[in-house]
């Protein structure tokens, strides 16, 4: 069975009237505070390596800390939390496959650090010299950037209209803008010591907030988990099906294959993101490395623990029904449990959705702004720094500066442009791009000493293609009622992601690169050999 809903104008402010004013005035307060100390924060050092990864100082904790709130994104959330709410266990599943990513990243994350370099062209070009594998990664790291600061932005912005009661398609294009606006004011100044002193206060926070959020649910249940599940089995909008697979729309009638590839793209594509790979290359060295990343796959598990809760916690109390006529795909369901586990009237409950509300904002500085900076870190970094006139120091900050104010332009500019569109397909490529342009080709750089510079340009850009046409040609942009463009059909790929197929041949295309004849074998430059 499939479940959808549709924007409607039933329940469209959940905050209510006698609370949004102390709400809107304790956010606006929280937003001052925050940019304020993001100014502070920011460094008068015009060195690029201070800017990039605070010269390697991070303690493993306070990294580990950081690297846990890079997962704590405004999607991860309102989306995550959502699709628990309306879907059950297909929500779960997606859940749990982000814990699991970290693991994956927990086995390279000594082989990043010990590599020496903190961006994707650094680590391309272990195997293969030459500009080109650098030009390749700063291809893949802004394909991977840019939608996700589009998805990213919506989220922000439909969530704070609802914080305001105001629901309307022009209002949250508004407040996609306004977010967007202070989110750039955030971004242009920041480094990476700045972004993770935010991202350090984000996660108990967060953590603090969830679990009251969740205790407040389960009191209403006499604190009983068991009762709480079967209420939101009951209140659901399909209970026959919410425990099992299948009742999430975009997977639903795809067949077990399907679900397959979904896991692979989350899973490989959340473990490497540009910005999760800086993060760990800016550890002290190969075992803080490794070190940092146990204690964010520790706080990450207590994090999506508390997130699978709220949203069973979510349908349980205010209801499936409920959460799907606000937003299809259940992005509310955080505010609308905030607002309906207390009293309307009570103090408490405008300091609990103040709460939500500042969170929320966080989660979206602290993405939008880890996004950006390491897109224009590597477009810098890895092509700007090294043309016929290299960039001096100095240059280098001010490009950077340029760089990530043009890309969150242009990210809130895309995000206003398509917000009457269903472009969650955006983080199946994005996560689908990552799992394929980057996991292979990172295997491939720290395990087999042959692989050479066309085996990587195969595989990246070969991988970077078949994601690019079979997305296109998926389910997700035509054919189904949740498709960019449902009145179409031009749909001949059958899965919602392209990693079951992407993935394998991204690895096979390294491997037919990489077999040179004697001939080619022997002009391989010296550097080359060096790393064999």
């Amino acid at each position: 069975m499939t479940t959808s809903f549709l924007l409607s104008s039933g329940v469209l402010d959940p905050v209510g009237s006698a609370a949004r004013g102390p709400v809107i005035s304790a956010f606006l307060i929280f937003i001052c505070l925050c940019l304020l100390w993001v100014f502070t924060l920011a460094s008068p050092d015009e060195r690029p390596d201070r800017l990039y990864t605070a010269d390697r100082s991070l303690s493993p904790v306070f990294n580990g800390f950081a690297l846990a709130g890079e997962y704590i994104t405004v999607v991860t959330l309102f989306t995550a939390s959502g699709a628990i709410a309306l879907f059950g266990y297909d929500g779960f599943a997606s859940a749990v496959d982000s814990v699991i990513a970290l693991g994956v990243l927990l086995l390279l994350a000594r082989k990043i650090r010990d590599s020496g370099h903190y961006t994707l062209g650094g680590l391309f070009s272990l195997r293969a010299s030459g500009q080109g594998p650098r030009t390749a990664a700063a291809v893949v790291t802004l394909v991977i950037a840019v939608p996700l600061l589009v998805v990213q932005l919506r989220a922000a912005g439909i969530s704070a209209a609802l914080l305001i009661g105001m629901s309307s398609d022009t209002a949250q294009v508004a407040c996609t803008i306004l977010m967007g606006c202070l989110v750039a004011c955030f971004a242009a100044v920041a480094d990476l010591r700045g972004t993770s002193f935010v991202q350090v206060v984000k996660v108990p926070v967060t953590l603090v907030t969830l679990a009251v959020v969740t205790l407040l649910a389960l009191r209403d249940f006499s604190w009983s988990p068991a009762d709480l599940l079967s209420a939101a089995v009951e209140r659901s909008a399909a209970p026959d099906g919410y425990l099992s697979r299948g009742l999430w729309v975009h997977t639903a009638g795809l067949g077990p294959l399907n679900t397959i590839s979904d896991h692979i793209v989350v899973i490989l594509g959340m473990a490497m993101m540009p910005h999760l790979i800086l993060r760990v290359a800016a550890s002290r060295d190969g075992e803080s490395a490794r070190r940092s990343t146990s204690i964010a796959v520790g706080l990450t598990g207590v994090f999506y623990l508390l997130l699978i809760t709220t949203g069973f916690a979510a349908a349980a109390v205010v209801g499936g029904e409920t959460i799907g006529a606000v937003d299809a795909n259940g992005q509310a369901a955080p505010i609308l449990l905030a607002s309906g586990i207390l009293d309307h009237g009570s103090t408490a409950r405008v300091a609990l959705i103040t709460v939500v509300a500042c969170v929320a904002f966080l989660a979206v500085l602290t993405t939008v702004t880890s996004v950006t900076f390491t897109a224009a870190v590597s477009l810098t970094h890895d092509v700007l720094a090294r043309t016929k006139r290299p960039l001096t120091e100095t240059g280098q900050v001010w490009t950077v500066r340029t760089v990530v104010a043009v890309l969150c332009v242009g990210g809130v500019t895309l995000s206003a442009s398509v917000h009457r569109y269903p472009v969650e397909f955006l983080v199946a490529f994005s996560l689908g791009v990552a799992a394929t342009c980057v996991f292979p080709v990172l295997v491939y750089s720290f395990f087999w000493p042959a692989f050479n510079h066309r085996g990587l340009v195969w595989a990246v850009y070969g991988g970077l293609m078949l994601c690019t046409v079979l997305t296109l040609f998926s389910p997700t942009v035509s054919g189904t009622e949740y498709a960019l463009w449902p009145d179409l059909a031009f749909d001949w790929y059958p899965f919602h992601s392209p990693g079951l197929v992407s993935v394998p041949a991204a690895f096979l295309l390294g491997w037919l690169g990489t077999r040179k004849s004697p001939a080619e074998a022997g002009r391989r430059s010296p550097r080359a050999r060096a790393k064999v």
